[in-house]
């Protein structure tokens, strides 16, 4: 079982930055992709990035690209997602996951969730 804890979010004003964090239980962080997802009100959850277990190679979804970058730490069992650049519809809940040894940006081959944090941008 791995419990996930995420940090960071807040209010920002648009153009302004903010880090999130996720803090992993266990000890086999190493075999977890690890992936961040938002949820705006009224609409699905999407992807926003991966980081890969296997090669820590990134991903971004098409919207975040150039603004936002993940970020791992396997001693530490902690991802980060730093969000530059933020726009107002970069307001969502923030959700840190982790997939067992698979790459996946789709949220059912996801097996832990955090409890979300909430990142609202001001216009």
């Amino acid at each position: 079982q791995v419990q996930l804890v995420e940090s960071g979010g807040g209010l920002v004003q648009a153009g302004g930055s903010l880090r999130l964090s996720c803090a992993a239980s266990g000890r086999t962080f190493n075999i977890y992709t690890m992936g961040w997802f938002r949820q705006a009100p009224g609409k699905e959850r999407e992807f926003v990035s991966r980081i890969n277990y296997s090669d820590d190679r990134q991903y971004y979804a098409d919207s975040v690209k150039g603004r936002f970058t993940i970020s791992r730490d396997n001693a530490k069992n902690t991802v980060f997602l730093q969000m530059n650049s933020l726009k107002p519809e970069d307001t969502a809940v923030y959700y840190c996951a982790a997939a067992r040894l698979r790459e996946s940006e789709y949220s059912r081959d996801y097996d832990y969730w955090g409890q979300g944090t909430q990142v609202t941008v001001s216009s």
